[in-house]
């Protein structure tokens, strides 16, 4: 096992850790330990939620998730002669959840979690159509993954950390708060919101204190989209193998990491969509002088992905186009066909017995694959979702003889309100 150069204690909430993380993007949280380029190292992280997702029947909590706190992450790690301009080479040399699998009270501990985020706490891909909180527990046996909230559904996860970036530098960040501000001015009261503006309640940075916490706090940024330094990405694809390169953008890279899965459909469409977890990812990073430059990485990761189990091959598809539900034609809307094309599969599999949400949930956990399929047809985009017919116990496919129906059990735990 490689060094473990951020240590986390599973029995205590993440700022009373003996090394605290940030959940917020700034360039000035100081480097909570410094690494080599051609180091090899551990890195422990925390379920993003911090705990706050229990392993029990109820979606109460789902939807009470403090959306303020997220996401816990692990560093910054600074990268010993890194300087702006560089392309961090990062390659994940192994990434799981916590060893051991006895279940425990902390997500990773043998369990994970899917959710349905309330619409008015986040929402979803889909959340005009779900708008409620729901939330299932899948349990770990290795690397299968099974639920009691979703019965006759096993799959191999590709286990992968949903957030890991660089520090922004000041330009950077300024260009995202001036952006992103321009957005949510568009419709400040939309529910949800077209973005997440700097917010210092809860914010954690790291070591910093009094007045340069304070500063700090009132421009950071938000964990939660994906941006020019990576981030939240939610690529399912960066698994135990891959190599990443981010741009450099401060002296020393600061890197960050967290956010870990156990498995995730592609585009984590429930927003949780993805098996959330805490747990441990290996890193060797190295530094390519000069590299933005040299290779046109100006903005945005680029990454060689792994070549990990499963390899389903195998797969049910289905299609959508950018048409509204009610009709209204829209152009080349790739997103509103992919959003079509799930919930296509969610009335299929509903008529085999599954209920929508089981349903949703699926498409948000399990390894399926989602394609752009057609962009370039007026007025007509075609995306497709392809689900791996080996994840049931049953024959999923069409035939003569009829859908073959399941028992859907229990059923996926919804909060009150």
């Amino acid at each position: 096992m490689p060094p473990v150069v951020f240590p986390l204690d599973n029995t205590k909430p993440f700022t009373e850790q003996q090394i605290v993380g940030h959940n917020r993007w700034h360039y000035d949280i100081p480097a909570a330990v410094t690494v080599r380029p051609d180091d090899t190292f551990r890195v422990h992280c925390r379920e993003w939620f911090d705990g706050a997702i229990h392993n029990d029947d109820s979606a109460e909590d789902v939807r009470d998730a403090p959306l303020s706190r997220v996401h816990c992450l692990s560093g910054p790690i600074a990268v010993e002669g890194a300087r702006p301009g560089d392309l961090l080479m990062v390659d994940i040399v192994d990434v799981g959840p916590v060893p051991g699998e006895d279940s425990g009270p902390l997500a990773g501990q043998g369990w994970g979690y899917t959710g349905i985020f309330a619409k008015r706490n986040g929402g979803g891909f889909l959340t005009d159509e779900f708008p409620d909180a729901y939330k299932v527990v899948w349990d770990f046996r290795g690397q299968q993954a099974t639920s009691r909230h979703i019965p006759h559904v096993s799959f191999t996860g590709i286990v992968h950390p949903g957030l890991m970036g660089t520090a922004p530098s000041t330009e950077l960040l300024d260009t995202w708060n001036e952006r992103e501000g321009a957005l949510i001015a568009t419709d400040p009261d939309r529910v949800p919101p077209l973005a997440l503006p700097p917010l210092p309640q809860d914010a954690i940075l790291g070591s910093l204190e009094g007045t340069a916490f304070e500063a700090a706090a009132a421009e950071a940024a938000r964990t939660a989209p994906p941006r020019e330094n990576g981030g939240n990405q939610d690529i399912k694809n960066l698994t135990a193998g891959t190599r990443v390169f981010y741009p450099v953008f401060v002296p020393e890279a600061k890197l960050s990491v967290g956010d870990l899965h156990f498995s995730q459909g592609d585009g984590e469409i429930t927003f949780c969509g993805a098996i959330e977890m805490g747990g441990f990812i290996d890193l060797h990073v190295d530094v390519i002088r000069n590299g933005m430059e040299s290779y046109g990485v100006g903005e945005n990761a680029i990454f060689l992905p792994g070549i990990t189990a499963p390899q389903y091959s195998e797969w049910l598809a289905f299609s959508g186009i950018s048409v509204e539900l009610d009709g209204t034609q829209r152009y080349l809307d790739a997103q509103l066909a992919y959003k079509r094309a799930c919930l296509h599969a969610i009335d299929y599999l509903s008529k085999l017995g599954f209920t929508p949400e089981q349903a949703y949930m699926i498409l948000g956990a399990a390894p399926v694959e989602g394609r752009h399929s057609a962009v370039v047809d007026i007025p007509n985009s075609c995306s497709t979702v392809y689900i791996p017919t080996a994840i049931f116990d049953i024959d999923v496919r069409p035939s003569k003889e009829g859908p073959r129906r399941v028992d859907p059990g229990q059923g996926v735990p919804r909060a009150s309100f």
